[in-house]
Parts: structure tokens; sequence; C-alpha cells
């Protein structure tokens, strides 16, 4: 059987830099998207071909779903790309996000806009992982849950990889 290569993507990792703490903004996906309905997600998409870089996919989408706007956003660089169980290769964008800003949501693919404190992601006490059986195979997945909303799958895999290097960034001496 061959396999299809991984569709190409790109997300944008949105921190937040508020006067008091840092925040992940994150969008709550609507109940009739053919991928991913009601998950909570990283703004981005596929790559299109007009796109010169991952990083211009991710500010392009996350202009087109919640309005935010590229010179918002202080560009970090990338985590490792993400490959997704549904076949796409998501490369992580990490950016500030620099207040004040106005979204204005996409109705059709977002139904909601949300922040999660930073230090909610950064503590152990609240990475769980989980599992599942899909088409024969178990599959573990992480999950961050806060508030009543349920992070898990690609979006928390990269908000894992993103802990993993401010973690490696933590332990380093200056």
């Amino acid at each position: 059987m061959m396999q299809r290569a991984p569709i190409p993507a790109a997300v944008l990792v949105p921190l937040v830099v508020r006067a008091d703490h840092a925040s992940v903004l994150l969008t709550k996906r609507t109940e009739h998207l053919h991928h991913h309905p009601g998950q909570i997600s990283f703004p981005g998409g596929r790559v299109e071909k007009g796109d010169a870089s991952a990083v211009e996919t991710a500010l392009r989408e996350t202009e087109e779903e919640i309005g935010l706007q590229s010179r918002h956003v202080e560009l970090l660089g990338a985590l490792p790309d993400y490959l997704t169980g549904t076949g796409f290769r998501v490369t992580p964008v990490v950016g500030l996000v620099h207040p004040p800003f106005a979204l204005k949501l996409d109705a059709f693919e977002v139904a909601e806009a949300f922040e999660v404190p930073l230090s909610h992601f950064l503590d152990p006490a609240n990475h769980e992982e989980h599992s599942i059986m899909h088409e024969g195979r178990l599959r573990r997945f992480h999950a961050m849950p806060y508030e009543g909303y349920f992070i898990w799958g690609a979006t928390a895999g990269i908000i894992m990889s993103l802990y993993r290097v401010l973690r490696a960034e933590g332990g380093r001496s200056a």
C-alpha cells in the first residue's frame, strides 16, 4: 500500500503579551467543518500555491480566520513540524502578539477565540495522556483541559513541543 505524502500546513502559535502574564490565543472550530469540527486549534491551515513560506501561510490564515493582522505579531521562529493522524505536516510558527488588537472571527470557520494563561500549559500537572482505539490501532494523544475546553490532539502536541523548548531554554545557564 502506497502512503501519500503529508499535506503541508502551518499554524500560528500566538503568545499574547499581557501586562501581568503571557497567554496562548486559541480558537474553537465551528461544528459543521469537515476537518476537526468543534476542536480547539491554533489559527492556520494548508499551504496554498501563492504562499512563499510556512510563515506566510500561518500569518495569512490567522488574518483570514480571526482577523489578527501580521503587524501585531513579532515572529520568534518555528517549532518542529507536527505530523497529524489525518495526513497533515503542520509547521507551528511561534509569535508574540502585542496588544492592543481587535479580532474579527470568520463565522464560517471559527466559533470562538479565547486565551489560556501560558502558565497553565507550562505546569506538568495539567498535562494528560489519553489513548483510544482507532481503526484497530491504539493511539495515544496529549490533552490539557482548561475551564471546560478539551485541548487535545495536534494542538496539545504542538503545545507540548513548545513546553519542551521553553523547559530546555529555562534550564540553560547564562
